[in-house]
This record gives C-alpha cells, sequence and structure tokens, in this order.
C-alpha cells in the first residue's frame, strides 16, 4: 500500500542560481539587469525593473520595487525602512539579516521566497498569491495576510506580535514555528497546521468565533 505523503507538505525552496562573478550596478526604474551587484543608498527607484541572477544589500531609506520581476535574487543584510515588492513578480529569492519597517508583499505573485533571521516591523502580504515559502528565525512585529493565497508556507522559529489572517486561503501552511501574541480573526485560520498548544491558546479565541458562550 501506498504511504499517504505527510502533512502539511514543506515548502520547496532552493537558493537562488547565482553566477561565480557579478557586475556593480546602478538602480534604476524599469532597468534590466543581469548578473549585477546592487548596494542601495537613500531612495531607490528600481520600480517595473528586471533583476536576474543579482545580489542587492541595502542601507536605505526606502527601496521601491513595484510591479518589478526578480529571478534568482539574493538579498543581504537589507537595512531599509520600506522595501516595497507590491504586484511585483519573484522567484527563487532569499532575503537574510537586517532590519526592515516595512515589507510590502501585497498583490506579489510568489514562487521560491525565503526570508531568514529578518526583523520587520509590519509585513504585508494581503491579496499576494504564493508559493513555497520559509520564514526561519524572523521577528515580524505585525503580520497582515487578508486575502492572500499560499501554498506550502512555513513558519520556523519566528515570533510575531499581531497577526491579520482575514480571508486567508491557504494549503499546506505551517504555523506551528510561528510564536504569535494575539491573531485578528481566527476564523482566517482555516487550513493552516498549528499546535496542540496553540490551539489551547487559541480555544477562547477559536470558541467566540463559532458562537460558543464559555462560562465557568
Amino acid at each position: 500500500m501506498a504511504r499517504a505523503s505527510q502533512s502539511p507538505a514543506a515548502p520547496r525552496v532552493s537558493p537562488p542560481d547565482l553566477p561565480p562573478v557579478l557586475a556593480p550596478a546602478d538602480p534604476g526604474r524599469a532597468v534590466d539587469l543581469i548578473a549585477a551587484r546592487l548596494s542601495l543608498t537613500g531612495i531607490a527607484d528600481l520600480a517595473h525593473a528586471t533583476l536576474e541572477q543579482c545580489t542587492i544589500t541595502a542601507d536605505a531609506d526606502a527601496v521601491d520595487l513595484r510591479g518589478a520581476t526578480l529571478l534568482d535574487v539574493d538579498a543581504n543584510d537589507m537595512r531599509v525602512a520600506s522595501l516595497s515588492l507590491r504586484d511585483a513578480n519573484i522567484r527563487r529569492v532569499r532575503i537574510t539579516g537586517g532590519r526592515m519597517g516595512t515589507l510590502d508583499l501585497s498583490t506579489t505573485r510568489i514562487d521560491e521566497l525565503a526570508l531568514i533571521d529578518v526583523r520587520v516591523d509590519y509585513l504585508n502580504l494581503g491579496a499576494a498569491k504564493g508559493t513555497d515559502l520559509l520564514f526561519s528565525g524572523c521577528s515580524i512585529r505585525t503580520l497582515d495576510m487578508p486575502q492572500a493565497q499560499l501554498t506550502r508556507a512555513r513558519f520556523d522559529d519566528c515570533r510575531s506580535g499581531e497577526v491579520d489572517p482575514r480571508g486567508l486561503r491557504a494549503k499546506d501552511v505551517d504555523l506551528r514555528g510561528l510564536d504569535a501574541a494575539a491573531y485578528i480573526d481566527t476564523n482566517g485560520l482555516r487550513g493552516v497546521t498549528l499546535s496542540h498548544e496553540q490551539v489551547q491558546l487559541l480555544a477562547p479565541a477559536l470558541a467566540a468565533g463559532v458562537g460558543i458562550h464559555v462560562q465557568d
């Protein structure tokens, strides 16, 4: 008899495929960059750009990648007040280390994304469509996922103050490694995987969500 597949399925995340040599390059709106090394400062406008097999470091006020296409991009030590990837297309992107005030991934189409040891005040995944996402060792003050569609997403050793999952459509989304202080709407957790301890802590909110009155 065939063995049942393990659930939730783990994200299939691979490191970006980078060439051995990268050339330094300057940011630009709608620019096309291949095998480039970017060091961003101030306000960097890369809206609607295409970045393929690139590395990024930043100590910047704002990095605008709205509507951009990122393929095989490795970002390290991103110290940015605001990083916008709204409505972008990303595939095999890894962000390691650093601190961000806002990371906007709303309405983004994601195929393989890893966030490792990143501190984010506000992470917005609203209406994003994502497959194969890994969050490891991250501290996220506010995590918004309203109307997101996520498949094979996992949190390992992560913390969050507040999570908004309203309207989340989840398949193989593993939240067992997310230590969240509060969920805005537990009804939005349909389809996710939680630990027994997490369910016990959420029991009052889960009961209220289905109209159960709990009294001693």
